[in-house]
Parts: structure tokens; C-alpha cells; sequence
């Protein structure tokens, strides 16, 4: 069964409200993921200032993979986009 529909995307057409949660799902994964890639490289640059080279380092690669978990969640929304609306 299909749920109720919310969300015009124009006059005669409507949204079901799955895939709105869809797109909100994915907006918050991205702001996650990028929250966390900051926070890395907080840690890094205080560990460079530290004098800690390889602790910022680590922090930076973590932070990279963030980066890159919050580009692939981007483009599962802009697929979603694509197909529903």
C-alpha cells in the first residue's frame, strides 16, 4: 500500500511521503558526514600544531573519507531528485 501523498511538485502532482523522507535522509547524511570530516580536521590541524605530524595525519585521512561518504550520499540524492521530481 502506497502512503499518503504531501509535498506538491506542482499543481496536479504530489510526492509520496517515502520519498520526501528519502531526501531528507540523504540531506542529513551529507551534514553528518561533513560534520565529521570538520572535526577531523580540527584534530589535524592541532596535532600539526602539536608537533604531532602523524596523529594529523591520520585525522586527515579520516577526514577525507568523510568527504567522500558525503560526495556518494550527494549523488544518491541527486538520483533520487532526478527520478521523482
Amino acid at each position: 500500500m502506497e502512503n499518503s501523498k504531501s509535498n506538491a511538485k506542482n499543481d496536479n502532482e504530489t510526492t509520496p511521503i517515502s520519498d520526501n523522507q528519502k531526501g531528507i535522509d540523504n540531506h542529513n547524511r551529507v551534514a553528518n558526514h561533513l560534520e565529521e570530516a570538520a572535526k577531523n580536521h580540527r584534530h589535524a590541524a592541532k596535532h600539526h600544531k602539536d608537533g604531532n605530524h602523524e596523529k594529523a595525519a591520520q585525522c586527515t585521512f579520516l577526514a577525507q573519507g568523510h568527504v567522500k561518504l558525503a560526495n556518494n550520499v550527494q549523488n544518491e540524492d541527486v538520483e533520487h531528485h532526478k527520478t521523482n521530481y
